[in-house]
């Protein structure tokens, strides 16, 4: 049987000739090519990997966004907020992850992906919905997990775990009600229960 795919050295030579100096750092990871961009080339450098000859990464599998917190994302970044997208070449059978950086922690921006694959759409909307990233240029870019009335983005370790408010059925009002949170936050520390002669000890 013929394997007609490419191999992931070529993959990277490909997509360096093709993105130029728009290529911050790229490497070979568990045989696939990782690529990071600048934030300013982001949206340039994704319709170059879509068509450009070796390349021609025509689907987009996932998006997801990554908080970094103080762990610090690479070498090269000291930002906190990382978008991963994971692209397939069907043509040529290979993969690629291509990364940006928000550059401002308070306030994450990258520019949207969706009018070069749709099927950023509702990832897009996710990566916004849970850790605050906003993607310029997406025409709907509404939450699509939490609760519209939900405050803050839950991936973004930054609220308690309770949550600040809880919702309820009341019958009286004959209505869903929202009230501060009444679960009282405690520290369960596991016990370990072995029977006697446990594993047949003595």
């Amino acid at each position: 049987m013929t394997d007609f795919s490419v191999r992931p050295e070529a993959t990277k030579d490909a997509v360096v000739q093709a993105l130029g100096d728009k290529v911050k750092h790229i490497a070979i990871t568990l045989n696939e090519v990782t690529v990071q961009v600048a934030a300013s080339d982001y949206h340039a450098a994704a319709l170059i990997l879509r068509g450009a000859p070796g390349c021609q990464f025509e689907q987009m599998v996932d998006l997801c966004a990554v908080d970094y917190s103080e762990y610090q994302g690479s070498a090269q970044e000291s930002a906190r907020y990382c978008v991963v997208v994971h692209l397939l070449s069907i043509s040529l059978n290979q993969r690629l992850r291509l990364k940006v950086f928000a550059p401002d922690d308070d306030m994450p921006v990258v520019e949207s992906i969706n009018d070069i694959w749709n099927s950023a759409n509702w990832f897009e909307r996710e990566a916004f919905d849970l850790f605050g990233v906003v993607f310029e240029g997406h025409d709907d870019l509404r939450r699509i997990l939490t609760d519209y009335g939900f405050i803050g983005h839950p991936f973004r370790k930054d609220f308690p775990t309770t949550g600040h408010v809880e919702m309820r059925y009341d019958a009286e009002q004959a209505r869903v009600i929202y009230q501060p949170v009444t679960v009282e936050t405690r520290e369960i520390t596991p016990r370990i229960v072995r029977e006697d002669k446990y594993g047949g000890l003595h």
